[in-house]
């Protein structure tokens, strides 16, 4: 199993350390590799995209070309693909005050930054409905879901507002699971893996 971390922004030696933890805490033969280049979409059995600034990663998956190759993939097969915090953003079909965006996988409207900005980062544990006890969730700059439709399923939500989704193989969080110590959403995500 490859698992690929798109090398742009954020978090991203977390987020392969999260994936290489993940593989042996599950006994399953893998590994986590860097993805800069649109070429290497088809080398990996699935994607993270960490967080990072939502703008400038959008038009780095333009000029790139890394974004035509991950919607085509999508498009003709189930590619797993976890978006975390600006990643969340990129996967939303809609965004809020944008015209377009992204990648447009998931059926839900975002808002960024929800909670404020950089100083009003905060933790907190959260009711997710795909695990039995909480999770303690870090939010740096995080944005929401303010809605979902279709295809598209609220797993987790904070002072009302959705703060975690899920669409077939595809998932979003608005915060930052490579940040801490608990490796079941990443876990989680591997699971999606076919």
């Amino acid at each position: 199993m490859k698992v690929g971390v798109l090398g742009v922004q954020g978090a991203v030696n977390e987020h392969m350390a999260m994936v290489e933890a993940s593989l042996e805490g599950m006994d399953v033969l893998g590994t986590s590799m860097l993805v800069r280049k649109p070429a290497q979409i088809a080398d990996c059995d699935a994607l993270i995209i960490p967080g990072g600034e939502s703008t400038v990663i959008s038009h780095h998956l333009e000029r790139s070309g890394l974004g035509p190759a991950i919607r085509k993939r999508c498009a003709k097969e189930e590619f797993p693909i976890m978006g975390t915090c600006a990643g969340m953003v990129l996967l939303a079909k809609r965004v809020r005050g944008k015209e377009s965006w992204g990648l447009g996988l998931m059926d839900m409207e975002v808002k960024r930054n929800a909670f404020g900005g950089q100083r009003e980062s905060f933790e907190a544990d959260l009711d997710i409905e795909i695990f039995k006890r909480s999770y303690h969730a870090v939010f740096i700059r995080a944005p929401v879901a303010t809605r979902v439709w279709g295809g598209c399923k609220m797993l987790s939500k904070l002072d009302q507002k959705i703060v975690a989704a899920r669409q077939k193989s595809c998932l979003a969080f608005a915060y930052h699971p490579e940040l801490t110590d608990d490796t079941r959403i990443h876990q989680y995500f591997l699971s999606l893996i076919v």
